[in-house]
């Protein structure tokens, strides 16, 4: 049975990092990352959260198009509200595939210091300049706390801490996981 795997997490905790690695790794795995599709919507910049909420339906569509598919979808993306996670449920269910979300997560200061080193390393320029352009860090740190109020939410979610672990170390037990 194919798998939608979800790589939840706050902004630069590592989730398109492990996301590639996996699919690098396993032939035919889909590297589904809605940062990537969103900048390729022209204008994404100007408007960027209606048009994160068209990419987020391509998104879907292009996951359940390839799950029915057979094979696996990896897909990081930070959803921090219960009503996103049931979206990506339904497109599981209607691809007859299995829904795993494994949230990676840090102490807040880590992942701030991930965030902040992601930023002035310019590896992720498209929605970080978004992230920057609403408060940077108080961003960051707005989404470490709504993480933490919505993983009680999720009683199938699988936390990984990433705190002083190589991002190999990370990989090793998300796939172990799974």
């Amino acid at each position: 049975m194919p798998k939608l795997i979800h790589l939840n997490g706050p902004t630069g905790i590592g989730k398109s990092t492990i996301a590639a690695s996996y699919a690098e790794r396993h032939p035919g795995v889909l590297n589904l990352d809605t940062d990537r599709v969103v900048c390729l919507i022209g204008g994404w910049r100007d408007t960027f959260f209606q048009t994160f909420k068209a990419a987020q339906l391509l998104t879907a569509a292009m996951a359940e198009t390839h799950l029915r598919t057979g094979h696996d979808v990896v897909m990081p993306q930070l959803a921090t509200r219960v009503v996103d996670i049931e979206a990506f449920e339904a497109v599981a269910a209607r691809a007859g595939a299995e829904y795993r979300e494994i949230l990676l997560t840090a102490e807040k200061p880590v992942a701030l210091d991930r965030f902040t080193a992601r930023v002035a390393g310019g590896t992720n320029a498209g929605v970080d300049v978004v992230v920057q352009g609403r408060g940077g860090t108080a961003v960051v740190e707005r989404i470490h706390d709504q993480l933490a109020a919505y993983l009680p939410q999720q009683p199938g979610c699988v936390v990984v801490p990433t705190d002083g672990r190589a991002p190999e170390e990370t990989y090793d037990e998300v796939v172990a996981l799974l």
